[in-house]
């Protein structure tokens, strides 16, 4: 089980204008961070009163977060934090990995001495963080990472599409990157898509960035045996 922990649900730091908005961002951090498990129970009640807001905003925020994914809506039984599904988690996978390949394809011919000293001080951040054993450092760094390739492109919607296709294997990778030498394994990686990045190979960004990404299914097919208790049952 995921270990318990009290909801990081830091509402007034939230930039957004309107209640609706504030309680949407809080509750997708929140869910998307673990800090509500698979399943869990989403209490209208008590979010309310920790968010100080009447229940229509929080109806319509929640109504957001069923449109990503992240919760589902019970009637008769209450709104609960999706659990995960292995298609879903495919299809995600499938949309980012065409994304992110078309974008590092068009990046290699043009990556620029800025972008590549975003990339390695992102990895030296990176190495940081793994020799201080703080793996939510890591894994922020980690999509900064894959964020700073997709912006590079100077395309403005890549990676907010990257985003939402990949909301619920985020979710899931919260609990991969403790397995044992995973972290370790993604730095490694991250460094060769940079040295190939580096190169302005594109044939070789191109390989190791799909297979980069094509190691994340690998590991979901243990943890959903590991952890039933988080996926839709089949």
């Amino acid at each position: 089980m995921i270990n318990p922990r009290k909801p990081n649900l830091n509402f007034d730091k939230i930039e957004p204008a309107s209640l609706k908005h504030k309680a949407y961002v809080a509750l997708q951090k929140a869910i998307i961070e673990l800090d509500f498990e698979p399943g869990q129970l989403l209490k209208k009640s008590e979010l309310c009163k920790t968010f100080g807001i009447s229940r229509t905003p929080l109806t319509e925020a929640i109504a957001l977060l069923v449109q990503d994914g992240l919760v589902e809506v019970v009637p008769q039984a209450g709104t609960y934090v999706a659990r995960f599904s292995i298609d879903e988690l495919k299809e995600g996978a499938f949309i980012r990995e065409a994304l992110e390949v078309a974008a590092i394809k068009e990046l290699a011919n043009s990556i620029t001495d800025q972008n590549l000293v975003e990339l390695r001080r992102n990895l030296r951040l990176q190495k940081a963080y793994i020799d201080d054993k703080d793996i939510q450092g890591f894994y922020n760094l980690d999509s900064q990472f894959h964020s700073i390739i997709l912006d590079a492109t100077g395309f403005k919607k890549l990676s907010r599409l990257s985003d939402t296709a990949w909301m619920n294997v985020n979710r899931v990778r919260r609990l991969l990157l403790p397995v044992p030498g995973r972290v370790d394994a993604t730095f490694v990686e991250h460094q060769k898509i940079f040295t190939a990045l580096e190169k302005k190979d594109v044939n070789l960004s191109e390989r190791v960035l799909r297979e980069h990404l094509g190691k994340l299914m690998t590991y979901v097919a243990p943890l959903e045996k590991d952890h039933p208790e988080y996926f839709l049952l089949k």
